[in-house]
């Protein structure tokens, strides 16, 4: 069995240990040479060009992502091709555009922030007239990490956006949500097989800096009972939905009137799903590969009271993660560390720390002091 991924990033590179172990043999298409799935990567060329994908995937038995960002002509290109792809062009869309993705969960009658498709200045004047004189503005797609999001006040706050629009020639409008009244943010891992079998692991909390993912606690404190069986019933009625195969990240808002609304979806492996290669049975990658394989899903049990992963952001100023190692395992010897081989930069995800025990102040304590040794 070949597994091709589309992109090199570090999610492809960490679904290579969970490979080999399987005896799965992993082809990876990058964008550039030296990106973080390298070790794997046996072409490099532009995923948005449709002859160089579609020659790849003859070269492997199905394809999976490490990015949402393929082309929809190109996805179903490869199924006229005959090449199966996980997750499929039709689930894929929800990822790829947010307006689309929220007009079906709303469909679907999932709980979601108030929202609206807007075209100029004058419509978000209205929304934010009817909601407080805030809100939040999205860009449709290709927005992650922080990107292409604003808390905005006044109408204005966007022109720029619409004159892209209206530059672009084609139409199209922008996202504009309510901005939601937030205790915390969660998020539910989900994965499904294309026969339709769906596993779930526990609710997470997740802690955000600067739009980045910092910290993930595993489970989510205070979660047990009501709000992890909420979660989990909202994620596997998205999986099964609108058919998704793979990892299916479902990120959260808990309201301070204690709902659950949905803010954004990954259909792949995803960083609130990191803690699994230490605290789970069965790590997001390992069922990734699984789930498109069409293979049984393993268990998600988690296998400590808590698991807390901390992103290592920007790294060390000069020098490289593996020059810090020896003090850090020294300092921290049950942490474990996941280097993705990029060069360190400002506010890049250059790697994470996963720290696992029975209490959650020790645990955390240990994965932050553990990731501090990384960054200047």
């Amino acid at each position: 069995m070949i597994v091709g991924v589309i992109g090199g990033g570090q999610l492809a590179r960490m679904m290579i240990p969970a490979a080999v172990n399987l005896g799965i043999e992993i082809r990876v298409l990058a964008e550039a040479e030296g990106m973080a799935a390298d070790i794997a990567a046996t072409g490099v060329g532009d995923y948005r060009d449709r002859e160089t994908v579609l020659a790849f995937a003859q070269t492997v038995d199905v394809i999976t992502f490490d990015h949402e960002h393929v082309p929809q002509d190109i996805l179903r290109a490869l199924i006229e091709q005959g090449t199966p792809v996980h997750p499929g062009p039709d689930a894929l869309l929800y990822a790829q555009d947010k307006l689309t993705m929220r007009a079906k969960l709303s469909e679907l009658g999932l709980p979601v922030p108030d929202w609206a498709a807007i075209e100029d200045a004058e419509q978000l004047g209205a929304f934010l007239e009817a909601h407080g004189g805030r809100a939040v503005v999205k860009t449709p797609r290709g927005g992650y990490d922080g990107k292409g999001v604003r808390v905005v006040r006044a109408a204005h706050e966007v022109d720029d956006w619409f004159q892209t629009l209206a530059e672009d020639g084609r139409g199209g409008a922008l996202l504009v949500e309510e901005l939601v009244e937030f205790k915390r943010e969660l998020a539910q891992l989900v994965a499904r097989r294309p026969s339709g079998e769906i596993a779930a692991w526990p609710v997470v909390e997740t802690v955000q800096l600067d739009g980045v993912c910092s910290e993930v606690i595993a489970p989510a404190p205070h979660s047990a009972g009501k709000l992890a069986d909420v979660a989990a019933e909202i994620a596997v009625t998205i999986a099964d939905g609108i058919g998704v195969t793979g990892v299916l990240a479902v990120e959260l808002f808990e309201t301070t009137d204690e709902r659950l609304l949905i803010n954004e979806l990954a259909m792949r492996p995803h960083n609130s799903g990191h803690w699994s290669q230490d605290g789970s049975t069965t790590s997001q990658f390992e069922q990734h590969l699984r789930a498109v394989l069409d293979l049984p899903l393993g268990g998600t049990a988690a296998r400590d009271p808590w698991t807390v992963m901390v992103n290592i952001l920007g790294g060390p100023a000069s020098g490289s993660l593996a020059d810090r190692y020896a003090p850090m395992l020294a300092a921290h010897p049950t942490v474990k560390v996941h280097n993705y081989g990029k060069d360190p930069r400002p506010g890049r995800k250059v790697g994470h720390v996963n720290a696992s025990g029975d209490d959650l102040d020790d645990v955390s304590y240990q994965a932050r002091a553990a990731a501090a040794f990384f960054q200047d």
